[in-house]
């Protein structure tokens, strides 16, 4: 596994008054689960449940980053996107990066923090020696994500189970 140092150090410049760094066990406290849930319906997590799948998201290593921006005038989490990294047969046995849960808090946007977290995600990816990153979303979003360097490919399709 590559590490993400070389340009975690740079997307957090001492100059920088809001820098992105990888999700902590304290974020559950500064809103986290919270700012999740104005994307997709996220009930509150125990704090013990919350370190539990800390603790198994961390134990991947770089294959997994959860990234996150804290306001320091709040100490909440403002913005917060994620990556996985999966393990592939084809093209020489390369990878993929997966971009999941990227949101800004509905107070924070219009200040380019969605973007920020989706370019460190995507160099994170790259840095790791992916061949692609992909992501879901909706076509409301398609223009945000095409401003981003995405562009539109195929069709998603999905399976929900009641859980």
């Amino acid at each position: 596994m590559a590490s993400d140092s070389s340009f975690s150090s740079a997307a957090a410049a001492v100059d920088d008054p809001l820098p992105i760094r990888r999700l902590e066990p304290s974020d559950n406290a500064k809103g986290f689960v919270a700012l999740l849930s104005q994307l997709s319906p996220c009930p509150p997590v125990p704090d013990d449940a919350f370190q539990a799948r800390l603790a198994e998201i961390n134990a991947l290593g770089s294959d997994h980053l959860i990234a996150v921006i804290e306001d320091p005038a709040t100490s909440r989490v403002v913005a917060t996107g994620s990556v996985f990294i999966e393990k592939k047969f084809i093209r020489g046995c390369s990878s993929v990066g997966h971009i999941e849960d990227v949101v800004v808090d509905a107070a924070a946007r219009g200040r380019r923090l969605g973007q920020k977290i989706v370019k460190y995600l995507v160099e994170h990816v790259r840095a790791n020696g992916c061949y692609k990153v992909i992501l879901d979303c909706t076509p409301e979003l398609r223009g945000y994500y095409e401003s981003c360097g995405f562009v539109e490919k195929n069709i998603q399709m999905a399976i929900y189970f009641n859980h």
